[in-house]
C-alpha cells in the first residue's frame, strides 16, 4: 500500500513537460493557431463554452486538481457544430491540442 501511495505521489508531482506527444505551434492548423492567440490574449471567444473547465476524466493529460484545465474550441471548416478540435490550457501555461474530441492530445510547443 505504501508503494502505491508513493508511486501515485510521484506521478502527481510530474511536471506537465513529461507529456510525450508534441506538436510545434507553427505546425498547427490555421484555426488552431487563431484559437491559441485568442487564449493568450484572453479572448474574445466565439463559443460560449470556451474557457469552461476541462475535467480530464479520461486521464489523458497529466493529472492535476479539478479546475486546472480549461477547454477552447478550434473551428472546424465544414462542421455544423463545434466539431472535434479543441485546445486545452493548463493553469501552468501549457497547451494541448486534440483533433479527435479528447481521444488523444499533443502538447503544443512554441
Amino acid at each position: 500500500m505504501r508503494l502505491v501511495a508513493a508511486l501515485l505521489a510521484l506521478v502527481l508531482a510530474l511536471p506537465a513537460f513529461a507529456f510525450q506527444k508534441e506538436v510545434q505551434a507553427k505546425d498547427l492548423p490555421a484555426e488552431a493557431k487563431q484559437t491559441l492567440e485568442l487564449i493568450k490574449g484572453n479572448g474574445p471567444f466565439p463559443y460560449r463554452q470556451d474557457g469552461a473547465t476541462f475535467g480530464n476524466r479520461e486521464k489523458r493529460l497529466p493529472l492535476r486538481a479539478n479546475g486546472y484545465y480549461r477547454e477552447y474550441t478550434v473551428k472546424t471548416p465544414g462542421a455544423k457544430d463545434r466539431g472535434a478540435r479543441r485546445i486545452v490550457a493548463g493553469n501552468g501555461g501549457e497547451f494541448y491540442y486534440t483533433d479527435d474530441h479528447y481521444r488523444s492530445f499533443k502538447r503544443i510547443r512554441d
